[in-house]
């Protein structure tokens, strides 16, 4: 602040003088930062497999059988056969295999930046001159 005598205004008849200038500047500034980051993985999977087997085998046999021989002296000769014969065999073979399975991967990032930078600049002046009595009150400013 300073103090101006603006001068020459006693010599006009009037009473009272006086000056007054004052001048100045203000400067202000304003900084953020805001930084996010951040990083998510997962993974899982699942597997699964199912196998039977299965395995029969039969077998079966049946025999009968009827003989007879009869001889005499005075040369006979008699002779009767009967006979049954049955086989079975049987086999089965039975086989199941199943698999199924699922996977799964996600991955995700994110990164967040905020800035704010702001600058605050001001100049002001003012001036009041005062002549004489209350009734001649003049302000200036700018």
């Amino acid at each position: 602040m300073s103090d101006i005598d603006t001068g020459g205004y006693g010599d006009t008849g009037h009473d009272v003088d006086y000056g007054h200038y004052e001048q100045g500047q203000e400067h202000d500034a304003l900084d953020q930062l805001h930084q996010a980051q951040g990083h998510e993985a997962d993974y899982d999977n699942q597997y699964g497999v199912y196998e039977a087997d299965h395995h029969a085998a039969e077998s079966t046999d049946f025999s009968q059988g009827h003989h007879v021989e009869y001889d005499a002296p005075a040369s006979v000769h008699y002779e009767a056969d009967d006979y049954t014969n049955y086989s079975h065999n049987a086999e089965v073979d039975d086989h199941v295999f199943a698999a199924e399975g699922s996977e799964h991967a996600h991955q995700s990032d994110f990164s967040e930046l905020d800035a704010l930078q702001h600058r605050f600049d001001a100049a002001f002046a003012e001036g009041t001159e005062f002549h004489g009595g209350p009734a001649e009150l003049g302000v200036a400013s700018s």
